[in-house]
């Protein structure tokens, strides 16, 4: 997927979005996708573009499959399911009926080192927030826009950009 192609997919889903919002900042994920739908639909987009919205929409429903038949612990039957799937890392998969006690030593393995990254993220949200609303307390009647700008400092870089970065397995 070229670079150009994959900047255009990304201004197509941020106009959509800007299209949904309503008058309060909030728009709903399902308008959303609707309104996406339709403008790769309708829009007369280059090739490349096309080859970018179809690897995106791979990406995603394989990654949809891996979610799904990943071991659940809440499973009434158990985790095991011979059609379950282990991610191993790396981009390696291994359906849970022909793993490998290194494969499950891996699984887990990875399974901690998650666990523990997703507890510093959100440990840093909750701090975010707390932060936050104490600052609301004492600047009643502002928006989270204008308290970051007003109490925290903080200043548009026009090299930063709104994506915060996504993680890929």
């Amino acid at each position: 997927m070229s670079a150009t192609a994959e900047v255009r997919l990304w201004e197509i889903v941020e106009e959509a979005a800007r299209a949904v919002t309503d008058d309060t900042g909030r728009f709903r994920k399902g308008d959303l996708e609707s309104e996406v739908r339709q403008r790769l639909t309708d829009t007369d987009l280059e090739a490349h573009v096309q080859a970018a919205a179809l690897d995106k929409l791979a990406h995603g429903l394989v990654r949809g499959f891996g979610e799904r038949r990943s071991p659940n612990p809440r499973r009434r039957s158990g985790m095991f399911h011979p059609h379950g799937i282990l991610k191993l890392g790396s981009g390696i998969w291994a359906w849970m009926e022909l793993a490998t006690p290194t494969d499950l030593l891996e699984w887990g393995r990875l399974s901690t080192r998650n666990l523990a990254q997703v507890a510093r993220a959100e440990a840093d949200r909750q701090d975010y927030v707390a932060e936050r609303l104490d600052a609301f307390r004492v600047h009643d009647g502002l928006l989270l826009g204008q308290l970051e700008r007003i109490v925290f400092g903080y200043v548009h870089n026009l090299d930063d950009g709104p994506d915060f970065g996504i993680h890929e397995e």
